[in-house]
């Protein structure tokens, strides 16, 4: 398989952690899908195996919320639970009375949390409910993340398709599934083109 034979088709997270494993990438079933399409190309670009996540992979140790969860405990061994997700939004409810839940915030908020940890920045769980707060309240909508994928697809097909019908956009990704081309709208755009001058 090519690069772009890996580009132009669509994977589900399973089958890519499948991949990831059969081929060796290290810690693949605890890897984000972007994480593992990018160790993955990688892979068939250079033969190399590398990890693509600069995050600790490691979750030894105590979790943060059986250490019991608060405001001035660091974050440590941090958990995307219930409980600590129903703790970052009670306590942002304090900080802002109100505050609206906004699409796309935690994924932003766990990448920000990363990446601190990361660079060995020391951070409390006060820090990461300001940050939720801050991108709960960051005005428009967030810009995409770099990746072909479903959401962004539909969400282009809305946005550039006058009047639209949400089936219509899961009728489109459905057809461009099935095209040996990217994984987007303007893949699919092109393709529509090409029949309609059939």
């Amino acid at each position: 398989m090519t690069s772009t034979q890996f580009d132009n088709g669509y994977w589900y997270a399973t089958e890519i952690k499948n991949f990831a494993e059969r081929i060796g990438i290290p810690f693949a079933s605890k890897l984000r899908k972007d994480e593992l399409e990018r160790a993955i190309k990688v892979f068939l670009e250079t033969g190399r195996i590398e990890n693509p996540a600069r995050r600790s992979l490691s979750t030894s140790g105590v979790r943060d919320t059986e250490r019991g969860l608060s405001l001035d405990l660091r974050v440590v061994v941090y958990t995307n639970d219930k409980a600590t997700k129903d703790f970052i939004e009670r306590e942002a409810l304090r900080i802002a009375p109100g505050l609206k839940r906004k699409s796309g915030a935690r994924y932003r908020l766990n990448r920000w949390r990363e990446d601190r940890l990361a660079d060995g920045v020391p951070i409390t769980y006060r820090d990461v409910v300001v940050e939720y707060v801050r991108l709960s309240q960051t005005a428009g909508p967030f810009a995409q993340v770099p990746i072909r994928c479903y959401v962004n697809f539909i969400s282009d097909f809305m946005a550039a398709e006058q009047n639209a019908a949400r089936e219509q956009a899961i009728k489109a990704w459905t057809t461009l599934k099935a095209l040996d081309v990217p994984k987007d709208y303007r893949s699919w755009k092109r393709f529509r083109s090409s029949k309609a001058k059939q």
